[in-house]
């Protein structure tokens, strides 16, 4: 016997939501943090739909909400101060039955994150304990504390940032992917004369000379993120003075409080391997990414939802999940990094002719006018893993979460269908009985089905993709989709055939 199933190494927004997981799942669980408090001051300011789904589905949604805001389009402006692309979230409906794109005030949340996992009777969070060392067996991990005791688990997750301990114990090691830019990140809390001074929408200044972003955070936070210029030094531009030059075009010190100022250089890393035997790493121990697009706390949530329900798995006795975790989320990063990076280099332009023909060439792009984009659009779909065969389109997308109807008012469709492995099929036609592995949940959302829908969301997706069922794994990810019972069938068999024919509980 181990003294835990789990150990997690840091209690940051990775690290608590895998321990609420963990929690939810009933799973011996230690975290162990070397900081007692939550760090007072902002840092990721941007979540999605699908990290408030997860939230949603461990019931922390409601005590999080009150500490977002929707997320302004982002407008990007050219060399010339005019506009040259515009970055928004969907329309609705909402495919998750979400604000799409949020912001949120970091310190709340992560408290709020960090007391949801304190609820579980299985877990256990040890603060002001850091992590020294570990070592490993076929059987279990060992991981040494800084006061000297020694605790034991079956798995091992290192969620302990960009510096993590636990990535270097193990020798696992980041591939740079070539991006270093020194930005200054800058929070201000405005006053009501200062906000009415300031863009309504978010910005991208894609200016030669300083290129800059300004974020709308909740209520009355305000960001920027400025690029520093060659010579500057990090520490004299941290200083408040220097800093409210550079605000001093947008809004001067009666305008509001500063909050934070500091000095980053934006990486673009990702570990070349995300696991060693027992041992996991997730968040900015696995990856960093440059933050146009506001990506980086949700990369580090969807790790560990990723990993989660397959160490369930693994604990129950079937492993052959467990190396798919670094599979999937390798690419999904590397694929999400590139296309950070591309976005990141156009803002990023300093040279003045190279920025006036990146202009005319977004331009161009949309037809004589500024482009349009999606922040939905640039997050790619699992590429890799544990997917079914085949090339299907919708295959290793995030599947839609409709509202649903009900006597009693609309209703999510994870809180009335659960979140394990589903079934979903469109209940526009009636269906035959299907047998299913003991694990699985079928329902049929439509007219003709176990439940119709408000707003066609599933319909529609049926329709985009050409199929009428999708077999959906915890993650919420699409496995594999079929058009009727004998297809099913075929889905079912290479899923859970793979699976030794049991379902992950």
């Amino acid at each position: 016997m181990t003294d835990y199933n789990v150990i997690v190494v840091g209690f940051g927004p990775a690290g608590a939501v895998a321990a609420c997981l963990l929690g939810q799942a009933g799973i011996r669980t230690l975290v162990v943090e070397k900081t007692r408090t939550v760090y007072e001051k902002p840092r990721a300011i941007a979540i999605d739909h699908e990290i408030l789904r997860l939230f949603q589905n461990l019931g922390v949604a409601e005590a999080v909400l009150p500490y977002t805001a929707p997320f302004t389009a982002s407008q990007h402006f050219g060399a010339e101060g005019q506009l040259i692309r515009r970055v928004d979230m969907v329309p609705e409906p909402y495919p998750q039955a979400h604000i799409p794109s949020m912001v949120f005030t970091q310190p709340p949340v992560e408290a709020a994150l960090r007391a949801h996992a304190a609820s579980f009777p299985s877990v256990e969070i040890r603060l002001g304990t850091a992590f020294e060392s570990l070592t490993q067996t076929n059987d279990h991990v060992a991981i040494t504390l800084d006061d000297a005791t020694t605790v034991t688990a079956r798995y091992a997750i290192g969620c302990d940032g960009a510096s993590s301990r636990v990535r270097q114990a193990v020798g696992l090691a980041y591939e740079d992917l070539v991006f270093d830019e020194p930005w200054l990140v800058i929070d201000v809390m405005v006053n009501e004369a200062g906000a009415c001074k300031l863009p309504k929408t978010a910005a991208q200044f894609c200016e030669p000379a300083r290129p800059a972003t300004f974020i709308i955070g909740p209520g009355l936070h305000r960001r920027w993120e400025i690029m520093l210029l060659p010579g500057e030094d990090p520490g004299l531009m941290e200083q408040e003075a220097s800093v409210w030059a550079l605000l001093a075009r947008w809004i001067t010190p009666a305008d509001g409080k500063l909050w934070r100022a500091n000095s980053y250089r934006f990486h673009a890393l990702v570990a070349s391997e995300w696991r060693a035997d027992r041992v996991f790493i997730a968040g900015d121990a696995a990856h960093q990414q440059p933050p146009f697009i506001g990506q980086g706390m949700c990369q580090g949530i969807r790790d560990v939802a990723n990993l989660v329900w397959k160490l369930q798995a693994a604990l129950a006795g079937d492993t052959t999940l467990l190396d798919s975790y670094a599979e999937e989320r390798g690419r999904h990063v590397r694929t999400l990094t590139s296309r950070i990076k591309a976005i990141g280099h156009a803002i990023c332009e300093r040279d003045p002719e190279r920025a006036r023909l990146r202009d005319e060439a977004l331009i161009a792009q949309g037809g004589g006018k500024a482009p349009h984009v999606t922040r939905q659009e640039i997050v790619p779909p699992l590429e890799t893993g544990f997917l079914a065969p085949g090339v299907h389109q919708a295959r290793g997308t995030l599947f839609p979460q409709p509202w649903l109807t009900q006597p009693t008012g609309p209703i999510r469709m994870d809180d009335r269908v659960g979140t394990g492995w589903r079934l979903v099929l469109d209940g526009r036609t009636p269906w035959p009985t299907i047998l299913l592995p003991p694990a699985v949940v079928s329902v049929a959302i439509g007219p003709n089905g176990d439940h119709p829908e408000q707003d066609g969301v599933l319909a529609a997706w049926f329709d985009r993709h050409g199929c009428t069922a999708a077999l959906v794994r915890p993650d919420h990810y699409v496995y594999g989709v079929a058009t009727g019972p004998a297809e099913i069938a075929t889905l079912l068999d290479a899923c859970f055939g793979h699976l030794h024919a049991h379902a992950p509980t």
